[in-house]
Parts: C-alpha cells; structure tokens; sequence
C-alpha cells in the first residue's frame, strides 16, 4: 500500500453490515421463544396441572378445570417470561465474548467487535490476535500464522504479500507465503495489514460450519447434582402418588379422587424449581459479575470463585495504572535528569540523544504503554528524531532469547543509525560492556528499580554496510544510558488486596520486571516483598523445591511467560485452588491450566482470552477481587435457594398425605398446590438471587471446591425447617378438625397457615449468620413486590366469593387470620432459634 491507508468510512461499514449481515456464524445453542415454549411444555409438573384438569372436566367441575388450567397457562408464562430474560442475558454475554478487531477506519485505528467487522475493512494483526474473517494481505513483516482450526496441520505458515491479487481467485488455508489469512485462524509471530474479503459465513471457517462455543449456560458439575436430586425426589413422588392412589381408591372409593389425590402428592414432591433456579442464577449471576466489568465466559467459574485460595496476578495493568511515564534518565556516567521536576522545560543538550535513541528504538505508532511514554516525551526535545533520521530500513523485534529490539534508521546515503533498548541486561550484552562498566550499570539499575521505576537500557550504532546482519548482536552498540519508567499502582489495590487477606486468598505477583521494581510496587500494594523469587531461581529448581519456595514466595520478577505454568502446576500440587492472570500466547497453557483463567480484556490478546475462564474487561486487580466477592454471593445465594425449596416441598407433600392417614378431609388439592407453586417459583428463582451478600462474605476462608451442593447441612437444615412447618401446619389442622370447624373453613385457615409457614423460611433462608432483626429489615425490593402479589392473592381468595368458590374455602374470622400469621411467626422464631444454636456454623462452612 503507498500513503497512509484510511479503509472504509463508518457509513460504508454500516452500509456492507446492513446489506451483508453482522460477521458472526449461526450458533447452536440460541434458544428462540417457541424452543423455550417447546421446552416448558415437557415440564412433569405442567403434565400434572393439564391431567388434573382434565380430571376436573370428566367430573364435570368446569369451573375447577378452568382454573386449573388458567394456572398451567400462568406457570408457562412466568417460566417463559423467566427462561427468555435468561437467553436476553446470554446474548449479552455472548457479544461481550465476540472476539474484538483492531480496524483501520477513516484513517483512524480502531477497535470493534470482531461481528462489526465488513468485507473491505482493513484489519490490524498482530502477534497474538484471532483473525476476525477472511482477508488479503497488503502489508506484512514477519508474518506467520497458525491455521491448525482450519487445515489441521499443527505448523505455522508464512505469509507474504502478493504483488498482483485476484480476490475473487480461490483461497485455501495452507501453504507457505501466500497472501491470505483466514478467519479463526491465530497470528503467530509478526504483524500485518489485511483487507477483509469474506465474513461470517462467506470464510473459509464459516463453509465447513465451526463455530466456537464462548459460554456454557451452566456449570456441568452443578448441573450433575441437580438432575441427580431432582431423579431421586421424581421417583419418591410417583412411589407416593402411586401408593396414595390405591390407598384412596381401595378405602375410599372413587378412582377419580384418587387420581387427582395422586396428582397433587406427585405436584408436591416434585421440586421441578431446582434446574429452572440453577440455569436462572447461573445466567444472572454471569451479568451481575459483568457489570463489575468481569466477563465470565465459562459459568463453572462462577462456582469456581468462591473457592480461590490463590490469586495470581501480573503487575503492569492488573495492580498498577498501566499509564507508564518517564521518571529519569541517567547517562553512563551517572548524570540523571527527571522530567517531572519541570513539566514545561525541554531536555536538556545532554540527555537528548539518550531519549533520542529509547525513541528511535520504539515502534514509530506505539500501543505499548512505554513506548507511548518515550513518543509523549519527544515535544520537549529540539528537533524530532525521526526527522532527523530519515525512514525505519529493518526492524529487529524482542526475542526469548533477547530481551531488546532495534530499528535500522536510513536516511539517504549516511550510515544507518541503529537504536535498540531493552532489558539492561540484553543491552550490557549487545554493547559487549567489560565488567566494570556492567557492574556500574547494574548499580544504577538497582537504584532505579529500587525506587519502584521499570528500567530499560538503551544503545545506539551506526551502519555503513549494505546487508543487514542476521540478528542485533551484528552491530557494534555503544551504551546510551538508562531510562526508568514508572506506572503508578491503582488507588484500590491496597484495600483490594486487604480484602483477599481477611478472605483467606493468598495474592501472588508474578512479573517480567526488574526484582526491585516488583518488590517496590509490592510494599506499595500491601504484599509481602521479602521473598522475590526471580525466573533464574525458578530455573534453578526442581518441582518439589519450587513447592516448597511457593509454600512462602509471593512475589515473582524476571519470569517469562512458560514459567507460569510451572507455577500453576506447583500451587495445585500444594492443594491451592489457582486464580491464574495473563494476556500473551504464551500465557495461554498457564491460563488453561488454573482452575480459574483470567484474561485481560483491555491488552489481552484473544487466544489468552479464549484458554481464560474468565476475562478482566478494565484490567483491574480490584475488579477480581469483586468478582470472587459476587462468586461466593451467587453460591451462597444458591445454597440458600436449594435449601428453601427442599424445606417448602416437605409440608406441602406432608399436607397433601396426612388427611389420607388420619381419615381427615383432603385439604389440598391440585390447584391449592398450584398456587403455592406460583408464590414458590419467583421467590426461589428472583428473590434469592437478587438476595445481598452476608456481612461476612470476605471474611470467611474459601469453601471446600469439592464440597457438593447439596451438603449434609443444608439437607439436614432443609429437612428440620420442612419437618418443623408441617409440625405446626398439621398440628393446626387436626386441631381445627377436632374441635368441629366446619370443613371449608378448616381449609381456608390449613391453606393460608401454609402459605404464611412457607413465607416465614424465605426469612429464615435470607441469611446463614444474620439476626433475626437484620434479616428481617435487609432490603429487597424484589421481595417487597413478591410479598405484596402473595397478600394481594390471598386476598383475592378469601374476599372475592368466585375465588373462595373454587378454591372451596369459608370465611376466616380476625382471630383465624390472627393464628395463621401466628403460625408463621411460630415458625420464624422456632428455626431462628435452631439455626443460631445448632445449624449455623455447618451452614456457613459449607459455604
């Protein structure tokens, strides 16, 4: 390409977008509204509510089938309603996760989701990137690309530009230095600059139909637990429904009753709210973590968060600002200059060719955050370099092996002025420096990082020869000096990283910088700083000697990116579950390999992103800190849902049976219990999630990953909760029909006793470690509206004489109501009491 490039204009790209579609391939796994539908109607307990009004109707209770069937239509729709603002969420979730492209638009670069990407644009690449769609190479330096989704062939290929290109010529993945690169494919090494030619499912990808899956709706582990119990409660309730059809019919009489006797035990026992409140909280649990800008790409970490004991952390961007500046520059001979001493003077004669050279040597249109500071600093020198220097002739970039890279500068027939910076140590290396001048510059380094600056040495060369050398070791450097820069913490970090200390997680910093720059900005931030393990040590040890070191260490310098995954591995080997950061391609196996990965959004590049978990959309330590916070809210917020709904199911089957034994008039039928489901469904699945966190949540040591769900506390508290509503309920009720109350108005007060005994453990359930009083007046507005719907239908049935018909229900005097709400503030405060005295600790642990 000659000139500057401008690509497309934006009204261009939104013309292509609206005429050729978003780039994005159909995904599988969107559920539309008659999908949803479909789904609902194979509900068990919807089966229940249609064959009971079916029932109703061959009885000739039209009246009663109506209703009944009124109430399926309404469950339909409240779990539709439910089931399609969880798919809302997910979409949600899954633009956020759209891979993101860096475009040239207007002359501008800038960065889009990777499905606003139109045929014509010109995309960026770079070491690192997901290429977003098929497209054909304009420019290129180095450029190799991993093509393996596509072709299966594990070895990167070369790319090249074309001189002459047919883009409507056929393209293939595969093959050394051809022109095209192709949508899901991995940039490798190098950089280039592409126009697109093929998105969503015109490209290569998108003909032979993969798509890559960026969120699971919920967590298999969970989900395994889930189906398991609600298998075992199925099979009890059609045992029971079973045996109490034959026992109603045999004693007695009429079949049709018994069915519907069966009926509503079998809609009792079933606790269809379990799978309907995973996938709910698991969807919103994700958006709630995403507007504390975390993104949570795979669910399972949801659950995952709650258990972190370590929490990995790089320290550029994560703990500091990522906003780097130039602190000083210091010459060989030890003269040092600072510009912010006077923001406003020019650098002085000695110091220019020092940040003349850190200029020259940096990418002439920087995205690095240092590079960017030494081109911020170029206004205050006399002339420009690169005017001075002419045009970049080669780059020589950063290797493993070298940690320094220089640019070849040519203008005219001058010798070419060679600029490289880098590590102190690579530059001592390039410039050939004797021991004493090594020793002196190290010194200097010292001082420097000590002070808390990142320290880059820079060198410069002059070249006169016509083939550029192999590698940088081919020029004769002479030493410039050094530069420091600094990147200042983030205001949060010391409170973040107080917060994980109260809760049990360990936070460890592992960074490429210089031992005393990590260990200045780890006092900064509240970490312990005196025991820096370097990269060399790591080296230096086997694995059960690095076990031992991470038993202590808790902050790593000079590590390269494939030493974290021995990290990863030593931690879990101590039995630490790993919150891993990172955001280059060698981070990935690390991120993989931690039980939760976390990606940086803001400077990650998307294959860290898609080996992460979880990805950091601001790049901020604090930002982790609260999605372990929301992690162990949203599972303890779980616990106490599964636990309502086990304690809710044990009186309402308890009151649908004990009539039949005891020879009593049956109280609650199908649409009784229907009701109750209705009142059940959104306190469970809406008013539990939506639920604050205990005030100690970050102050308790990270629960067991092992431990189920469904642990024997929360079953067992659960089962005392259930048992002692169905105490009093019944007890209740067979003393109303012992002292001769007529049989509707026996049911009437049975019913409303039930609902106000199974409101009283939404209370009880609010909270493992709360008073009675706090819980009671923490606010939530989604209970407040669930409250008043409840009181505004029992309302409706004792008020309205149509409602009160169907539901067979007398009057209900001022002290009937009295000994119903009686009931449930008997219940309240005998569980408060159990739970304070006897269950509370095992409750809290399991959390």
């Amino acid at each position: 390409m000659t000139g500057s490039p401008r690509g497309l204009s934006a009204a261009e790209a939104a013309a292509r977008l609206a005429s050729e579609g978003f780039n994005e391939l159909p995904s599988a796994d969107r559920r539309t509204a008659f999908k949803i539908v479909r789904d609902v109607l194979r509900e068990p307990m919807l089966a229940l509510l249609v064959g009971g009004g079916a029932i109703y109707l061959v009885l000739g209770d039209l009246q009663e089938a109506i209703v009944l069937l009124i109430f399926a239509t309404v469950s339909v729709l409240i779990t539709v309603i439910q089931e399609s603002r969880t798919e809302r969420v997910l979409e949600a979730l899954r633009d956020l996760t759209s891979p993101r492209a860096l475009v040239i638009r207007g002359g501008e670069r800038i960065r889009i989701p990777g499905r606003e990407v139109a045929r014509g644009d010109l995309i960026v690449l770079g070491e690192g990137d997901r290429i977003p769609a098929d497209a054909v190479l304009h420019e290129a330096s180095d450029l190799q690309a991993d093509e393996s989704l596509l072709t299966g062939e594990s070895v990167p290929v070369r790319k090249a530009v074309g001189n002459s290109i047919d883009i409507d010529q056929p393209r293939h993945p595969g093959g050394d230095d051809l022109p095209y690169v192709f949508s899901g494919a991995l940039i490798v090494r190098g950089t280039g600059v592409a126009e697109v030619v093929a998105t969503g499912s015109r490209s290569e990808l998108g003909k032979i139909g993969q798509t890559l899956s960026s969120l699971d709706s919920a967590p298999p582990r969970l989900q395994a637990q889930v189906r398991r119990v609600v298998k075992i409660f199925a099979l009890g309730g059609a045992a029971v429904s079973a045996v109490v059809v034959l026992l109603y019919g045999l004693l007695r009489g009429g079949w049709f009753d018994a069915l519907l006797a069966g009926i509503a035990v079998g809609m009792s026992m079933l606790p269809e709210e379990f799978p309907v409140v995973l996938t709910v909280f698991m969807a919103m649990g994700a958006w709630r973590i995403s507007r504390a800008r975390v993104l949570t790409r795979r669910a399972a970490a949801i659950e995952t968060l709650g258990a972190a004991t370590v929490l990995c952390t790089d320290k550029t961007g994560t703990l500091t600002q990522n906003r780097m500046t130039i602190s000083e520059l210091r010459l060989a001979d030890g003269a040092r200059w600072r510009p912010a001493d006077d923001p406003l003077a020019a650098v002085p004669a000695d110091f220019q060719g020092l940040l003349s050279a850190g200029i020259l040597g940096s990418a002439p249109d920087p995205h690095d955050p240092m590079e960017k500071a030494f081109h911020e600093l170029s206004g205050r020198l006399s002339e420009h370099p690169r005017v001075s220097n002419g045009t970049l002739a080669r780059a020589y970039p950063l290797r493993p092996e070298l940690l320094a890279m220089s640019n070849a500068w040519r203008k005219g027939d001058a010798p070419a002025l060679i600029a490289a910076k880098g590590a102190p140590e690579a530059i001592a290396e390039l410039c050939r420096l004797d021991g004493g001048a090594r020793v002196a510059m190290l010194a200097a380094v010292e001082d420097m990082a000590g002070q808390g600056m990142r320290v880059l040495g820079v060198a410069r060369a002059a070249f006169d020869g016509h083939a550029w050398p192999d590698s940088q070791r081919g020029f004769a450097f002479a030493f410039a000096g050094l530069i420091g820069l600094a990147d200042p913490l983030r205001p949060g970090v010391p409170e973040a990283v107080r917060q994980c200390r109260a809760a049990g997680i360990r936070v460890v910093m592992i960074t490429g910088d210089y031992p005393a720059t990590a260990a200045a900005i780890a006092r900064a931030a509240g970490l312990d700083a005196s025991n820096v393990v370097t990269g060399e040590d790591l080296a230096a040890l086997d694995e059960t000697g690095l076990a031992t070191r991470l038993k202590s260490a808790t902050v790593f310098a000079r590590v390269m990116p494939n030493q974290k995954l021995r990290i990863v591995t030593a931690l879990q080997t101590n039995g630490e579950v790993v919150a891993m950061t990172g955001d280059g391609v060698n981070d990935a196996p690390s991120l993989k390999a931690a039980h939760i990965g976390i990606a940086m959004g803001g400077r990650g590049t998307d294959v860290a992103r898609e080996a992460s978990s979880i990805v950091l959309l601001d790049d901020d330590f604090g930002s982790i800190v609260q999605a372990v916070r929301l992690g162990r809210r949203i599972y303890d917020n779980l616990r106490k849902a599964m636990g309502c709904i086990i304690a809710v199911h044990i009186p309402i089957a308890g009151m649908a049976v004990l009539p039949l034994i005891l020879g009593f008039p049956l109280m609650l039928g199908p649409m009784h219990i229907a009701f109750i489901e209705m009142v059940i469904d959104p306190v469970c699945t809406l008013v539990f999630e939506s639920e604050t966190e205990e005030d100690d949540i970050m102050r308790r040591p990270p629960r067991d990953p092992a431990a189920p769900l469904f642990t024997t506390a929360t079953v067992a508290w659960g089962l005392v909760q259930g048992f002692v509503v169905l105490a009093l309920v019944g007890g209740l009720y067979v003393a109303a029909v012992l002292r001769g109350m007529p049989e509707t108005e026996v049911g009437a007060l049975t019913f409303f006793a039930l609902v106000f005994a199974s409101i009283s453990l939404v209370f009880v359930n609010r909270s493992y470690g709360a008073s009675l009083i706090k819980a009671l007046l923490r606010p939530n507005r989604v209970l407040a509206l669930v409250l008043a719907g409840v009181v505004l239908m029992l309302s409706l049935t004792l008020l309205w004489p149509f409602a009160r018909g169907l539901f067979h229900f007398g009057p209900l005097h001022a002290d009937d109501l009295l000994v119903t709400l009686g009931a449930g503030a008997a219940a309240l405060l005998i569980l408060d009491i159990v739970k304070l005295f006897g269950l509370k600790r095992d409750l809290k642990a399991g959390g």
